[in-house]
């Protein structure tokens, strides 16, 4: 392994395969809608339509932070300059920690796919063993197959993943276009303007459980920002995130509004972690159902391999600041990836998923992760907008003009998503009644977030006083105005990746 940069191969649409296959839209429609519809009742389009309003503020921010420093740390780098290097490190840490839960999460889902799909093939048991799609035990040795699978493309290099990926969305969005487009027309459930009525959702409780999921369903897009250092220059990163924000929209809308029209509340609800096969049963026969079902599962695999590709180069970063060890900032000679970091983050989703087998089904995993993680991102989006509003605050001497994008609409994302961070946590502790280890317990959902940032700031005070690393030293950038927004993005070569730890 050697510290050479990383090659620069990526164009836009490169990045929006990866950004849109992390933020894994058929995965989020077929698993998140049935629980936010069990959360907000029919009231899915409205909710997916708010939900983006913090979210496109928090793009905003990404973008032109992205254009003065690209970085593959992103808000590791920029919370840590903008803000406090603690905040900054503890951003990165759980950004890490929530991705590897991730993918031991869609490691299971995934090998719960392959054996939902098989079943419909009519393989139902191998040497006597009855298969099931509900056992998380089955579901994780299957995945863990293509887990491997995905680490070992992640190390061949970005550009053949973003080809995989391309070929797996290609087929994911013809099938959801299809059934979601041809259900719209033919469900028999009538629409109601309730729909997109927000003030007819049940109570300010679901309302924040129903946006912190259906944020959840948009994380993803900022993977774009993850890969600048291997795009052409940084405004590719921009335009990736951008266009992969617009492409979710649309998909959520449509899915949302087509599952309202074909399918009863109480069905959606109980059918949650099954959403979109359920949908597809209700729409046509076999041959034809398993579509819904492969389509499933295709984006499955391309989140899993999608997941490992920001999270490794974020750790990347944090490594040449020597706030993790020197085995994230080695790179491939041949392939010119982080190969040894990709190997290991493989590794721990692999110990994470052994871990989870103690939540023995699937949904009630599905439930558990999503919960938590969805709060950990509402908090670390929040602290981006806020190193974004206080980086450009200078803007504010210019003109409210100037401002809106870089400073104002940040800042409002930040309030707002800080808001349903805390009120969704405030509903899980306040109806905790027992301290039992369950999956659908508040205190455990919020035991999840609270380790990620103990054991964060436990490594931070490692590598602030025994690595000596450099990062919790550096002074924080300055405020920035017009100009220095327009200066070119991407310098040659990248020096903060030639000057790599060994």
């Amino acid at each position: 392994m050697t510290t050479t940069p990383m090659r620069r191969s990526l164009g836009v649409l490169d990045n929006v395969v990866i950004a849109a296959s992390s933020t894994a839209a058929t995965t989020s429609i077929g698993i998140g809608l049935g629980l936010t519809a069990g959360v907000v009742g029919l009231h899915l389009p409205i909710i997916m339509a708010l939900a983006v309003i913090p979210v496109a503020c928090i793009a905003g921010a990404y973008a032109h932070l992205n254009r003065v420093e690209p970085n593959a740390g992103n808000t590791y780098v920029w919370v840590g300059r903008s803000l406090n290097p603690w905040l900054g490190f503890l951003c990165g840490w759980v950004m890490a920690v929530s991705m590897v839960l991730f993918l031991a999460y869609t490691t299971t889902v995934t090998g719960s796919s392959i054996l939902a799909l098989a079943g419909q093939a009519g393989l139902r048991s191998i040497g006597g063993v009855e298969l099931t799609a509900e056992s998380t035990l089955q579901s994780t040795l299957v995945g863990l197959l293509l887990l491997v699978a995905a680490v070992i493309t992640a190390i061949v290099g970005v550009d053949l993943a973003a080809k995989v990926q391309s070929v797996l969305l290609i087929f994911e969005y013809v099938v959801l276009l299809g059934f979601c487009g041809y259900g719209l027309f033919v469900g028999d459930q009538p629409f109601s303007m309730d729909w997109v009525d927000p003030f007819d959702i049940p109570s300010g409780a679901a309302f924040a459980q129903g946006m912190v999921l259906a944020v959840f369903c948009y994380w993803g897009f900022d993977s774009a920002y993850s890969m600048t250092e291997e795009c052409h220059d940084s405004r590719t990163s921009g335009r990736a995130g951008a266009y992969t924000l617009i492409l979710m929209l649309g998909l959520f809308l449509l899915a949302s509004f087509a599952f309202q029209r074909v399918l009863p509340l109480d069905e959606m609800a109980d059918h949650g972690a099954e959403g979109l096969v359920y949908f597809g049963n209700a729409l046509a026969t076999s041959p034809l159902t398993l579509l819904p079902m492969i389509a499933l599962t295709f984006s499955a695999v391309a989140s899993l391999q999608s997941g490992v590709l920001p999270t490794v180069r974020g750790m990347f970063a944090m490594s040449r600041d020597r706030t993790l060890g020197p085995v994230w900032a080695r790179v491939h000679p041949r392939y010119g990836t982080p190969a040894a970091g990709t190997l290991v983050l493989g590794a721990l989703a692999m110990v994470v998923c052994v871990v989870a087998l103690a939540i023995p089904k699937v949904p009630d995993l599905i439930n558990a992760t999503v919960n938590a993680i969805g709060i950990i991102v509402a908090l670390y989006y929040a602290a981006t907008a806020l190193a974004a509003a206080v980086r450009f605050r200078g803007l504010l001497r210019v003109g409210v003009r100037a401002a809106v994008v870089p400073v104002i609409l940040p800042m409002l994302g930040a309030i707002l998503l800080l808001g349903l961070a805390g009120a969704l946590s405030w509903d899980y502790w306040s109806g905790v009644d027992h301290y039992e280890v369950a999956a659908d317990n508040g205190w455990f959902v919020l035991s999840v977030p609270l380790a990620m940032v103990l054991s964060g700031i436990a490594v931070a005070a490692w590598a602030k006083w025994v690595r000596r690393s450099p990062y919790f030293l550096r002074p924080a950038r300055e405020t920035l105005v017009t100009e220095d927004i327009e200066e070119p993005a991407l310098p040659e070569p990248i020096p903060s990746l030639s000057g790599a730890t060994e």
